[in-house]
């Protein structure tokens, strides 16, 4: 065992396909590649929201990347993208991600979620240049007995709505893939199943956090559809720090090749209630929530995850706690509501996570 570290050094000219790249954490994930001085090509749909279409450009990935719009689920406007950019390292973030809409669109839901998964796994089969190969999933790919320990990787994966288990089929088209067609070694391919995540420019839908914002932006009180649904809650560079670390070591090391739990320490596993009365202590101005519990479609109430195998294989360890995390989300949430520029809120908080500072070349290294 080692203690391994993302290193921003390695991904210097590396050439990095992205796909969702114009989501929340895609964003993020651009932004952080962008500073370490990668070639980043992203392949995705517009961004959802109004809102994420401006927070996109106004942070300032967009221009600094060579961005595709397009649908996971067109194989042959993805194959064209992917033979232009000839990646060397690849991350699928590309996903209908929200629960209730999977209840709306589950045609939809699974084919951009399953057969998206197939059409990159299929361009990276026929590739010359791909070393690495990350499939983000979610906890939610589990069979969920409502238990009160962490799910492992070896538990049964089983998810109850379209969208978890449109997931769940994604590990096992990665996991079939890694086992027909990459066996020897030449692509090392890994999943990561990440709990929710936070952080600043997610506008998402039926999301507490972005929906707790919105409140807060209108002068309004925050509405709890669940509030003792108990989630392991981390900010958006927690996972996406783990994922670059990941590709690294895979690229160096097939040995570190496998599926990976991504979450929070038990401490930050909380009810919705809870985290929103962080929220509103973090805000100020008196900001309020109140309970408007009905009865909707199934939503798990508990769920966290033992995250033993990342720890012990990379010597890892989560950095900010949630309220850290709740603080960093509305630094840059207030700093948007300002007006005031975004994507260098982005870059301090990435070198503040990080610990990285700047190089004589104008690009970001380890401290």
């Amino acid at each position: 065992m080692e203690n391994m570290v993302m290193d921003f050094a390695f991904y210097k000219r590396k050439k990095v396909f992205v796909t969702g790249h114009t989501g929340f954490k895609g964003m993020w994930l651009c932004k952080i590649l962008q500073m370490a001085g990668a070639e980043v090509t992203g392949y995705s749909l517009l961004p959802p929201t109004e809102e994420g279409g401006e927070v996109f450009r106004l942070s300032g990935v967009e221009a600094a990347m060579d961005s595709v719009i397009g649908d996971i689920r067109d194989m042959a406007a993805l194959q064209k993208a992917f033979m232009a950019a000839q990646p060397e390292i690849v991350l699928h973030l590309a996903a209908q991600p929200i629960v209730i809409q999977s209840y709306q669109d589950p045609v939809g839901t699974y084919s951009t979620n399953v057969m998206g998964t197939v059409n990159l796994l299929e361009c990276v089969r026929n590739s010359t240049t791909a070393k690495s190969f990350l499939n983000i999933t979610t906890d939610k790919v589990y069979k969920n007995n409502e238990w009160v320990w962490g799910y492992r990787e070896n538990e049964p994966l089983d998810g109850f709505d379209p969208y978890s288990n449109s997931k769940s089929c994604s590990e096992l088209v990665t996991h079939s893939y890694k086992n027909s067609f990459f066996a020897d070694g030449q692509v090392a391919v890994s999943t990561a199943r990440a709990g929710n995540v936070i952080g600043g420019g997610d506008f998402s839908v039926n999301r507490i956090i972005p929906d707790s914002i919105r409140a807060a932006y209108e002068g309004r009180e925050i509405e709890v559809r669940n509030p003792c649904s108990t989630r392991p809650y981390q900010h958006v560079l927690e996972p996406l720090y783990v994922y670059l670390m990941i590709c690294q070591a895979q690229y160096k090391d097939g040995k570190y090749a496998g599926c990976y739990n991504v979450g929070p320490d038990d401490c930050d596993c909380v009810t919705t209630s809870g985290l929103v009365d962080i929220f509103c202590q973090a805000w100020g101005n008196g900001q309020k929530w109140k309970n408007v519990s009905v009865e909707g479609p199934h939503e798990s109430k508990f769920l966290k995850l033992d995250c033993s195998k990342l720890k012990s294989a990379f010597q890892w360890q989560p950095k900010w706690h949630i309220e850290e995390a709740i603080q960093k989300t509305v630094e840059w949430a207030k700093v948007y509501q300002k007006n005031e520029d975004i994507g260098t809120c982005m870059e301090k908080q990435i070198k503040e996570f990080m610990n990285v500072r700047e190089c004589h070349n104008g690009t970001t290294g380890n401290a």
